[in-house]
């Protein structure tokens, strides 16, 4: 009977494709394997982000509280997805919320743990900043489409 590690579970998750062995085998060493149940929060806003998350499995959802109409989903992460990047960026705190959709199974990696690897080998610090980086700009694409489609296209809107 075969054991799959964190390092194995990473491997095998698109955000770490195409990663050196030996990033994988730093990484790791900063995962834990979690689970949420369906509805429980997996981060809060304001809270220390000390941590983020690699789906396996299930979905959450990226909220923001909007005063009068309560939780608005901005982004739904699913397997093959990273949530978190807070982080990575002073001063640590959560910007939104995280609620799983549905059963949730992930690797939770440490951020302090990352970072620290990060400062003594900043190759593996830019190669982490790299795809977090496409992570932020998919997410800042996805909210513009979000706002176009609310408040309509400039014209419609009345902007010439």
């Amino acid at each position: 009977m075969s054991t799959t590690t964190i390092r194995d579970l990473l491997a095998d998750h698109r955000f770490f494709a195409g990663l050196p062995a030996a990033d994988l085998d730093l990484i790791a060493g900063c995962g834990v394997n979690v689970a949420f149940r369906a509805g429980a929060m997996v981060a809060r806003e304001g809270d220390p982000a000390d941590r983020f998350f690699v789906v396996r499995e299930g979905h959450g959802a990226i909220e923001v509280h909007a005063p009068g109409r309560g939780a608005l989903v901005v982004a739904t992460a699913g397997p093959g997805d990273v949530i978190g990047w807070s982080w990575l960026f002073p001063p640590h705190q959560w910007r939104f919320d995280v609620r799983a959709v549905t059963d949730v199974r992930a690797v939770a990696l440490d951020g302090a743990c990352l970072r620290g690897k990060a400062d003594e080998d900043p190759a593996l610090g830019y190669r982490l900043m790299e795809r977090f980086a496409r992570i932020l700009v998919s997410r800042l694409e996805s909210t513009r489409l979000q706002l176009a489609d609310l408040y309509g296209t400039g014209e419609a809107a009345g902007v010439p």
